[in-house]
Protein backbone atom coordinates (compact mmCIF):
# COMPACT_ATOMS: atom_id res chain seq x y z
CA UNK A 1 0.00 0.00 0.00
CA UNK A 2 1.28 3.37 -0.82
CA UNK A 3 2.58 5.60 1.98
CA UNK A 4 3.34 9.32 2.32
CA UNK A 5 5.87 11.07 4.63
CA UNK A 6 4.42 13.60 7.18
CA UNK A 7 5.57 16.04 9.50
CA UNK A 8 9.05 17.20 9.54
CA UNK A 9 9.57 14.28 12.11
CA UNK A 10 9.02 12.20 8.99
CA UNK A 11 6.34 10.07 9.89
CA UNK A 12 5.04 7.66 7.52
CA UNK A 13 1.38 6.77 6.93
CA UNK A 14 -0.25 4.68 4.65
CA UNK A 15 -2.74 5.69 2.25
CA UNK A 16 -5.55 3.99 4.52
CA UNK A 17 -5.29 4.20 8.12
CA UNK A 18 -7.36 2.31 10.79
CA UNK A 19 -9.66 4.35 12.99
CA UNK A 20 -10.00 2.89 15.96
CA UNK A 21 -12.80 4.02 17.56
CA UNK A 22 -14.77 0.79 17.67
CA UNK A 23 -12.35 -0.77 19.97
CA UNK A 24 -14.05 -1.08 23.30
CA UNK A 25 -17.21 0.26 22.66
CA UNK A 26 -18.31 -1.98 19.39
CA UNK A 27 -15.97 -4.17 19.34
CA UNK A 28 -14.45 -6.31 22.03
CA UNK A 29 -10.68 -6.75 22.38
CA UNK A 30 -10.37 -10.23 21.02
CA UNK A 31 -12.08 -8.82 17.66
CA UNK A 32 -9.99 -5.87 17.76
CA UNK A 33 -6.63 -7.58 17.79
CA UNK A 34 -8.22 -9.85 15.14
CA UNK A 35 -8.69 -6.36 13.01
CA UNK A 36 -5.39 -5.42 13.72
CA UNK A 37 -3.50 -8.19 12.51
CA UNK A 38 -5.60 -7.98 9.37
CA UNK A 39 -4.79 -4.50 8.97
CA UNK A 40 -1.05 -4.82 9.15
CA UNK A 41 -0.82 -7.81 7.04
CA UNK A 42 -2.25 -5.42 4.23
CA UNK A 43 0.01 -2.91 4.35
CA UNK A 44 -1.44 -0.60 6.68
CA UNK A 45 0.69 0.73 9.34
CA UNK A 46 -0.86 3.94 10.46
CA UNK A 47 -2.83 3.27 13.76
CA UNK A 48 -5.14 6.35 15.06
CA UNK A 49 -6.75 6.43 18.40
CA UNK A 50 -7.87 8.92 21.17
CA UNK A 51 -8.16 9.44 24.99
CA UNK A 52 -11.98 9.78 25.06
CA UNK A 53 -12.37 6.52 23.01
CA UNK A 54 -13.90 4.20 25.39
CA UNK A 55 -11.93 6.08 28.07
CA UNK A 56 -9.16 5.27 27.05
CA UNK A 57 -9.88 1.20 26.14
CA UNK A 58 -8.87 1.61 22.61
CA UNK A 59 -5.35 2.70 23.53
CA UNK A 60 -4.89 -0.01 25.87
CA UNK A 61 -5.96 -2.19 23.11
CA UNK A 62 -3.62 -0.84 20.37
CA UNK A 63 -0.85 -0.91 23.28
CA UNK A 64 -1.38 -4.43 24.15
CA UNK A 65 -1.57 -5.70 20.42
CA UNK A 66 2.03 -3.61 20.07
CA UNK A 67 3.06 -5.57 22.80
CA UNK A 68 2.56 -9.26 21.57
CA UNK A 69 2.91 -8.75 17.90
CA UNK A 70 6.44 -6.16 18.42
CA UNK A 71 6.34 -4.68 15.01
CA UNK A 72 9.88 -3.15 13.63
CA UNK A 73 10.63 0.32 15.08
CA UNK A 74 9.28 3.17 13.03
CA UNK A 75 7.41 0.44 10.99
CA UNK A 76 3.57 1.52 12.41
CA UNK A 77 2.55 5.25 13.72
CA UNK A 78 0.41 5.57 16.07
CA UNK A 79 -1.77 9.07 16.54
CA UNK A 80 -3.47 9.93 19.43
CA UNK A 81 -5.83 12.68 20.88
CA UNK A 82 -6.25 14.83 24.07
CA UNK A 83 -9.63 16.53 25.03
CA UNK A 84 -9.60 19.88 26.73
CA UNK A 85 -9.62 22.10 28.27
CA UNK A 86 -5.70 22.29 26.91
CA UNK A 87 -4.00 23.60 30.63
CA UNK A 88 -0.20 22.83 30.68
CA UNK A 89 -0.69 20.82 33.84
CA UNK A 90 -3.48 18.66 32.01
CA UNK A 91 -1.63 18.61 28.58
CA UNK A 92 1.42 16.73 30.42
CA UNK A 93 -0.91 14.23 32.75
CA UNK A 94 -3.09 13.82 29.68
CA UNK A 95 0.15 12.63 27.56
CA UNK A 96 1.20 10.41 30.32
CA UNK A 97 -1.54 8.15 31.07
CA UNK A 98 -2.46 7.73 26.93
CA UNK A 99 1.16 6.61 26.63
CA UNK A 100 1.24 4.63 29.51
CA UNK A 101 -2.02 2.77 28.19
CA UNK A 102 -0.27 2.74 24.72
CA UNK A 103 2.81 0.89 26.90
CA UNK A 104 5.05 3.53 24.53
CA UNK A 105 7.68 5.70 25.39
CA UNK A 106 6.74 8.55 22.61
CA UNK A 107 3.43 8.71 20.61
CA UNK A 108 4.37 9.56 16.92
CA UNK A 109 1.11 12.19 16.41
CA UNK A 110 -0.33 14.19 18.71
CA UNK A 111 -3.62 15.97 17.80
CA UNK A 112 -6.17 18.35 20.47
CA UNK A 113 -8.86 16.52 19.45
CA UNK A 114 -11.18 19.57 18.86
CA UNK A 115 -10.86 23.37 19.25
CA UNK A 116 -11.26 25.16 22.52
CA UNK A 117 -10.38 28.27 23.32
CA UNK A 118 -8.01 27.13 26.28
CA UNK A 119 -5.79 26.00 22.68
CA UNK A 120 -5.16 29.40 22.10
CA UNK A 121 -3.24 30.17 25.44
CA UNK A 122 0.30 30.42 24.88
CA UNK A 123 0.95 28.28 27.87
CA UNK A 124 -0.95 25.44 26.30
CA UNK A 125 0.68 25.73 23.26
CA UNK A 126 4.04 25.80 24.74
CA UNK A 127 3.50 23.01 26.84
CA UNK A 128 2.79 20.92 23.98
CA UNK A 129 5.99 22.13 22.37
CA UNK A 130 7.86 20.99 25.47
CA UNK A 131 6.38 17.65 24.72
CA UNK A 132 8.17 17.48 21.35
CA UNK A 133 11.24 18.92 23.14
CA UNK A 134 11.12 15.81 25.44
CA UNK A 135 10.63 13.26 22.84
CA UNK A 136 7.65 12.02 24.05
CA UNK A 137 5.69 13.30 21.19
CA UNK A 138 7.15 13.21 17.65
CA UNK A 139 4.67 15.35 15.49
CA UNK A 140 1.50 17.47 16.57
CA UNK A 141 -1.58 17.87 14.84
CA UNK A 142 -5.16 19.64 15.24
CA UNK A 143 -8.39 18.07 14.69
CA UNK A 144 -11.66 19.17 13.75
CA UNK A 145 -10.01 22.88 13.69
CA UNK A 146 -11.58 25.11 10.50
CA UNK A 147 -9.75 27.45 8.82
CA UNK A 148 -9.94 30.49 11.12
CA UNK A 149 -8.66 28.25 14.07
CA UNK A 150 -5.84 26.46 12.03
CA UNK A 151 -5.02 30.22 10.90
CA UNK A 152 -4.63 31.53 14.30
CA UNK A 153 -2.71 28.37 15.93
CA UNK A 154 0.24 28.26 13.32
CA UNK A 155 -0.14 32.05 13.86
CA UNK A 156 0.49 31.68 17.90
CA UNK A 157 2.66 28.83 17.21
CA UNK A 158 5.04 30.86 14.73
CA UNK A 159 4.89 34.19 17.06
CA UNK A 160 6.58 32.74 19.68
CA UNK A 161 8.61 30.10 18.02
CA UNK A 162 7.06 26.78 19.16
CA UNK A 163 6.68 23.30 17.43
CA UNK A 164 3.50 23.69 15.26
CA UNK A 165 0.70 22.01 14.28
CA UNK A 166 1.95 19.97 11.20
CA UNK A 167 -1.42 17.64 10.92
CA UNK A 168 -5.01 17.98 10.80
CA UNK A 169 -7.50 15.54 11.11
CA UNK A 170 -11.54 16.35 9.41
CA UNK A 171 -14.26 14.44 9.32
CA UNK A 172 -15.05 14.74 5.34
CA UNK A 173 -17.33 12.39 2.79
CA UNK A 174 -20.06 12.93 0.71
CA UNK A 175 -22.54 14.29 3.43
CA UNK A 176 -20.03 16.25 5.72
CA UNK A 177 -16.96 18.06 4.21
CA UNK A 178 -15.11 19.72 7.02
CA UNK A 179 -12.40 19.97 4.41
CA UNK A 180 -13.11 22.79 2.65
CA UNK A 181 -11.34 24.30 -0.15
CA UNK A 182 -10.24 26.88 1.30
CA UNK A 183 -8.90 24.99 3.89
CA UNK A 184 -6.80 22.58 1.94
CA UNK A 185 -5.11 25.30 -0.34
CA UNK A 186 -3.86 26.74 3.34
CA UNK A 187 -2.88 23.27 4.26
CA UNK A 188 -1.10 23.05 0.71
CA UNK A 189 0.87 26.26 1.23
CA UNK A 190 2.02 25.38 4.73
CA UNK A 191 3.16 22.42 4.36
CA UNK A 192 0.40 20.84 6.30
CA UNK A 193 -0.64 17.20 5.81
CA UNK A 194 -4.31 16.44 5.70
CA UNK A 195 -6.25 12.95 7.24
CA UNK A 196 -9.46 12.45 6.87
CA UNK A 197 -12.04 10.12 8.74
CA UNK A 198 -15.34 8.77 8.37
CA UNK A 199 -15.75 7.91 4.40
CA UNK A 200 -19.05 6.15 5.15
CA UNK A 201 -20.14 8.64 7.62
CA UNK A 202 -20.43 6.58 10.12
CA UNK A 203 -22.44 3.79 7.87
CA UNK A 204 -25.10 7.10 6.90
CA UNK A 205 -23.90 6.47 3.31
CA UNK A 206 -24.88 3.06 3.01
CA UNK A 207 -28.21 4.04 3.37
CA UNK A 208 -29.03 1.71 5.84
CA UNK A 209 -30.64 4.16 8.88
CA UNK A 210 -33.11 5.88 5.96
CA UNK A 211 -35.87 4.10 8.00
CA UNK A 212 -34.51 4.37 11.51
CA UNK A 213 -31.50 3.82 13.81
CA UNK A 214 -29.85 1.07 13.58
CA UNK A 215 -29.78 -0.61 16.63
CA UNK A 216 -26.07 -1.15 18.08
CA UNK A 217 -24.99 1.61 15.40
CA UNK A 218 -22.81 4.31 15.80
CA UNK A 219 -25.64 6.27 15.96
CA UNK A 220 -27.58 4.48 18.93
CA UNK A 221 -24.71 3.95 20.81
CA UNK A 222 -23.92 7.57 20.09
CA UNK A 223 -26.88 9.72 20.07
CA UNK A 224 -25.42 12.97 19.79
CA UNK A 225 -23.96 11.72 16.30
CA UNK A 226 -27.46 11.92 14.66
CA UNK A 227 -26.64 15.71 14.69
CA UNK A 228 -23.95 15.67 12.63
CA UNK A 229 -25.76 13.81 9.57
CA UNK A 230 -29.24 13.50 10.24
CA UNK A 231 -30.18 17.13 8.13
CA UNK A 232 -31.73 18.16 5.09
CA UNK A 233 -28.37 18.97 3.29
CA UNK A 234 -27.33 15.39 4.72
CA UNK A 235 -30.07 13.83 2.86
CA UNK A 236 -29.86 15.56 -0.27
CA UNK A 237 -26.31 13.98 -0.76
CA UNK A 238 -27.18 10.56 0.19
CA UNK A 239 -29.64 10.89 -2.44
CA UNK A 240 -27.65 11.93 -5.02
CA UNK A 241 -25.23 9.02 -4.32
CA UNK A 242 -28.06 6.54 -4.28
CA UNK A 243 -29.33 7.55 -7.50
CA UNK A 244 -25.71 7.42 -8.73
CA UNK A 245 -25.29 3.80 -7.60
CA UNK A 246 -28.24 2.68 -9.28
CA UNK A 247 -27.34 3.79 -12.25
CA UNK A 248 -23.59 2.35 -12.37
CA UNK A 249 -24.40 -0.76 -10.70
CA UNK A 250 -21.36 0.60 -7.67
CA UNK A 251 -22.72 -0.20 -4.07
CA UNK A 252 -23.24 3.80 -2.65
CA UNK A 253 -20.33 2.21 0.27
CA UNK A 254 -18.30 1.32 -2.43
CA UNK A 255 -18.87 4.81 -4.38
CA UNK A 256 -18.42 6.60 -1.28
CA UNK A 257 -15.32 5.15 -0.13
CA UNK A 258 -13.30 5.64 -3.28
CA UNK A 259 -14.64 9.14 -3.60
CA UNK A 260 -13.23 9.49 0.45
CA UNK A 261 -9.45 8.02 -1.03
CA UNK A 262 -9.40 10.01 -4.50
CA UNK A 263 -10.01 13.25 -2.42
CA UNK A 264 -6.43 15.75 -3.73
CA UNK A 265 -4.12 16.39 -1.17
CA UNK A 266 -5.25 14.10 1.41
CA UNK A 267 -2.18 12.08 2.93
CA UNK A 268 -4.32 9.13 4.61
CA UNK A 269 -8.31 8.05 5.20
CA UNK A 270 -9.14 6.45 8.13
CA UNK A 271 -11.25 4.27 8.33
CA UNK A 272 -12.75 2.32 10.88
CA UNK A 273 -15.06 -0.75 11.32
CA UNK A 274 -16.48 -4.09 13.60
CA UNK A 275 -14.42 -6.67 11.14
CA UNK A 276 -11.73 -7.58 8.43
CA UNK A 277 -14.29 -7.21 5.32
CA UNK A 278 -14.97 -3.50 6.57
CA UNK A 279 -11.59 -2.61 5.68
CA UNK A 280 -11.67 -4.98 2.58
CA UNK A 281 -14.14 -3.09 1.38
CA UNK A 282 -11.77 0.07 1.56
CA UNK A 283 -8.76 -1.61 -0.30
CA UNK A 284 -11.36 -2.73 -3.03
CA UNK A 285 -12.81 0.98 -3.41
CA UNK A 286 -8.67 2.05 -3.89
CA UNK A 287 -9.18 0.85 -7.79
CA UNK A 288 -12.21 3.31 -8.55
CA UNK A 289 -10.46 5.81 -9.81
CA UNK A 290 -13.21 8.26 -11.99
CA UNK A 291 -12.67 12.02 -11.85
CA UNK A 292 -15.67 12.80 -13.61
CA UNK A 293 -17.89 10.66 -11.60
CA UNK A 294 -16.40 11.94 -8.10
CA UNK A 295 -17.62 15.16 -9.71
CA UNK A 296 -20.93 14.63 -10.51
CA UNK A 297 -21.37 12.41 -6.57
CA UNK A 298 -19.98 15.61 -4.90
CA UNK A 299 -22.03 18.61 -6.70
CA UNK A 300 -24.60 19.97 -4.40
CA UNK A 301 -28.30 21.78 -6.16
CA UNK A 302 -29.30 22.96 -2.61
Amino acid sequence: MRTDVISPAGLRVSRIGLGCVTFGREIDEAAARVLLDHAHALGVTFFDTASAYSQGASESIIGRWMASRRPAARSVTVATKILPPYEPARIAEAVDASLQRLGLAAVDLLYLHRWDATAESPAALAALDALVRSSKVRALGASNYNLPQLETALALQEQHKLERFSVVQNNHNLAVRDMSAELRQFCAVRKIAIVTYSPLGAGFLTGKHQHGVQPGSRFDLVPGHQDVYFHKQAYHRLARLESVAARTGHSQAHLALAWALHQPGVASVLVGGRTPAHLDQALAAQTLDDPALFAELAADNL
